[in-house]
């Protein structure tokens, strides 16, 4: 009786399954039904012969056409349906068909749920409304939850950065000499940057771009970074490569131009990889207080930036 049932299978099955063929027997079974057989035993379900799942083969193309010319009924005639097509056909008939007890429908009555069209008769508009709303609120409740813990960590930081702010407060009140010592260091730090990088020469004064665009500052910011620049600093190298806060000295074209026969005083550092140079207040003591500024200045170029070996 299960042969009987294998066989048929194959032929029903071969639209939704790979049908394969026994390599000496030449029998052939769709391959969700062969697989099921040979889950009991390792035979042929036709003529016994010994058989495995590895030795099958994929029928040939002849047998896939005469298949696909097969006139069925559809899956769903249980249903109602009394369409007779060919199998190949099957699937697209299946799809649209108005007999399928899953084909998805949408709810008429208000809610529009979209649901397997046998699960329609049970539905109950307000029911399902009801179970809607229910996840609503929780969600809204676990969400407010969140919030809660959030603030209440937030305040918890608040007050550990104002105690934090206090004591070191009331550290520096009782340790004058403890801010210039942090000064000291960080004196240190930008000396000890400075003295890494690499002198440059520059070339071309004329190629000095006055008004950098956001991206180029970003990139240039990147690479003094990279190149180990205190933290503390970056921000304003960074900003006094813009003219608007630049020295009197450089803020217009005019005065640039004036005073282009004093730039080859400037010591500069190049910043690695780029037509930019970092002119640092603590290297140019030597030139007057309308040519730099504290910390130092990022001068970009065109071109013309030259590493003195």
């Amino acid at each position: 009786m299960f042969v009987a049932s294998v066989v048929l299978l194959s032929i029903k099955c071969v639209s939704r399954f790979p049908a394969f063929q026994a390599p000496h027997c030449e029998h052939a079974f769709c391959n969700a039904c062969i697989t099921q057989w040979f889950a009991q035993q390792q035979i042929c379900p036709v003529d016994r012969t010994v058989v495995t799942l590895a030795h099958l083969r994929p029928v040939p193309r002849i047998m896939r056409n005469m298949l696909s010319k097969l006139q069925i009924s559809c899956d769903n005639a249980g249903f109602g349906c009394t369409a007779t097509l060919r199998l190949d056909q099957l699937q697209s008939h299946l799809k649209d068909c108005e007999h399928n007890p899953k084909r998805p429908v949408n709810c008429e009555e208000g809610c529009g749920l979209e649901m397997p069209k046998d699960e329609l008769p049970n539905h109950n508009c307000i029911k399902h409304l009801r179970s809607v709303v229910q996840q609503q609120q929780t969600k809204i409740s676990e969400l407010e939850k969140t919030v809660a813990e959030h603030k209440h960590q937030l305040g918890e930081q608040k007050r550990d950065i104002q105690l934090l702010k206090a004591y070191m407060r009331a550290i520096r009140s009782a340790n004058p000499n403890l801010q210039n010592l942090e000064e000291s260091i960080e004196y240190n730090e930008i000396l000890e940057w400075v003295n890494s990088m690499q002198p440059a020469r520059v070339t071309r004064w004329g190629g000095m771009i006055s008004t950098p665009d956001a991206v180029l500052q970003a990139v240039i910011k990147r690479s003094l970074i990279d190149s180990g620049c205190p933290h503390s600093i970056v921000n304003d190298l960074i900003e006094n490569a813009h003219e608007r806060n630049w020295p009197q000295g450089l803020a217009t074209l005019e005065t640039r131009q004036m005073n282009r026969r004093y730039y080859e005083n400037y010591v500069a550092k190049q910043i690695p990889g780029k037509q930019a140079v970092v002119v640092m207040a603590c290297e140019n003591q030597h030139m007057g207080e309308d040519m730099i500024l504290e910390p130092g200045l990022v001068m970009i170029f065109a071109h013309g930036v030259e590493e003195i070996l």
